[in-house]
């Protein structure tokens, strides 16, 4: 039985209170750690007057990481498909010999 935590999430200076799966724990700690890494470094880079485009800049950062992850991945299972239909082929053609 997974019990619940009562955490306290601390993004871009606000604190978001949390009750999650003590499995879950860890993933959210980090990903505020890198949250608020990416703000600092999105402050020190570019001339930002609001923290809401900041946050609109992390989240932009974000997903197009993960999309990128899916795009490659897809572009993966595509290639190693190729290749097995390929040696299926291959395996077909000696069989029927």
């Amino acid at each position: 039985m997974d019990e619940k935590l009562k955490i306290k999430i601390s993004i871009a200076d606000r604190v978001y209170p949390l009750t999650v799966d003590m499995s879950q724990e860890e993933g959210l700690r980090s990903a505020s750690k890198k949250i608020d890494i990416m703000i600092k470094q999105f402050e020190e880079n570019y001339a930002v007057r609001d923290k809401q485009d900041v946050l609109a800049m992390c989240a932009l950062q974000f997903a197009s990481q993960l999309e990128q992850k899916q795009i490659d991945k897809s572009t993966d299972n595509t290639e190693t498909n190729e290749r097995l239909q390929k040696i299926n082929n291959l395996l077909a053609q000696y069989l029927d010999k």
